[in-house]
């Protein structure tokens, strides 16, 4: 019997066919003896299949048969963000496939993903996922992706790296992502939040032992010892998406802290969070102390800080 792994690695790859057209149409009319034992199909969770992008379909490919884009604009690769996304590839795996052209019999060029590339081989990844391209139409990939994107059987980790991959490879905007898959604007800026747990927690949501809701709300966490440490105590003990938000609104003391006071949890701090975080598409985090409270909102860069403080007074010059 043979099965096909539909797991972490396939990223945009579980949205399209998993080879060229002529290898498709082979495994779509089988031998009658093995019609009964192949269980390799790709079919979503409504049983639908995904829409055939020309040109275009999902492989494991050998890292030493690529060869990099000579036209690739960076030369130049933080040592520090690579280290990471090599750790990360290492505990998780690689979730977003890179995108690959033939480049004359069982070769292949670098299109986009030469990061993901070289962070797999300094991972030790023999194989990468990768969608092969043999067409040179960009828009027509990206809008086939678009379309299967909401129908696919994706679990949270796996949409959340979809969605960063368009954003990254395609220059997909949130607005259009929304628009495509269905989903608002915040959801999808909530759901690309999950990329930033620590693997620990990505293993356990990738494993369905822990839920998008139960993640979001470790995000709440600035420590990654305790996203962790509260993970495991919610698959250990079976706590609520909504218990875990109180022990996170009010922070749990720890040995180091019990002698602290502990933060008052008015009712309704993370509801009121939760709409700040969805009005200004960032994190926001309402703390109330013993005399006076606190709003957070955090921003990635200069221009995202310019962005909020146009939704904030948009009479501003």
């Amino acid at each position: 019997m043979t099965t096909t792994k539909r797991g972490l690695g396939r990223g945009l790859g579980a949205l399209i066919p998993t080879g060229p057209a002529s290898h498709r149409a082979s495994r779509e009319s089988p031998e009658p003896s093995e019609q009964s034992t192949d269980t390799s199909d790709d079919s979503f969770a409504d049983g639908s299949a995904p829409v055939a992008v020309p040109g275009a379909y999902f492989h494991d490919v050998p890292v030493g048969r690529i060869r990099p884009n000579p036209r690739q604009p960076r030369t130049v690769f933080d040592e520090e963000s690579m280290g990471e996304l090599v750790d990360s590839i290492r505990e998780v795996g690689l979730l977003q496939p890179i995108v690959l052209r033939p480049d004359g019999e069982d070769a292949y060029e670098l299109v986009m993903g030469e990061r993901r590339w070289r962070a797999a081989q300094q991972a030790g990844l023999e194989t990468i996922p990768a969608i092969v391209r043999e067409t040179a139409d960009d828009a027509l990939l990206r809008d086939a992706l678009l379309e299967n994107l909401h129908r696919a059987d994706l679990n949270p980790l796996e949409e959340a790296a979809a969605y960063q991959q368009m954003l990254d490879d395609f220059g997909c905007t949130h607005d259009e992502l929304a628009g495509r898959v269905g989903r608002s604007r915040p959801q999808i800026s909530n759901t690309l939040r999950l990329l930033r747990l620590p693997p620990a927690v990505q293993r356990r949501v990738a494993a369905g032992v822990l839920s998008a809701g139960h993640a979001r709300a470790l995000l709440g966490v600035d420590d990654s010892a305790r996203q962790d440490a509260l993970a495991a105590r919610v698959v250990a003990e079976g706590i609520s998406v909504r218990g875990l938000e109180e022990l996170v609104a009010v922070g749990e003391p720890d040995i180091e802290s019990r002698t602290r006071k502990p933060r008052l949890a008015a009712p309704g701090l993370t509801e009121i969070a939760d709409r700040l975080s969805d009005r200004f598409e960032t994190r926001c985090r309402v703390d109330l102390g013993q005399r006076k409270g606190k709003i957070t909102v955090e921003f990635a860069s200069l221009d995202d800080l310019q962005r909020i403080l146009g939704l904030m007074d948009p009479q501003a010059d």
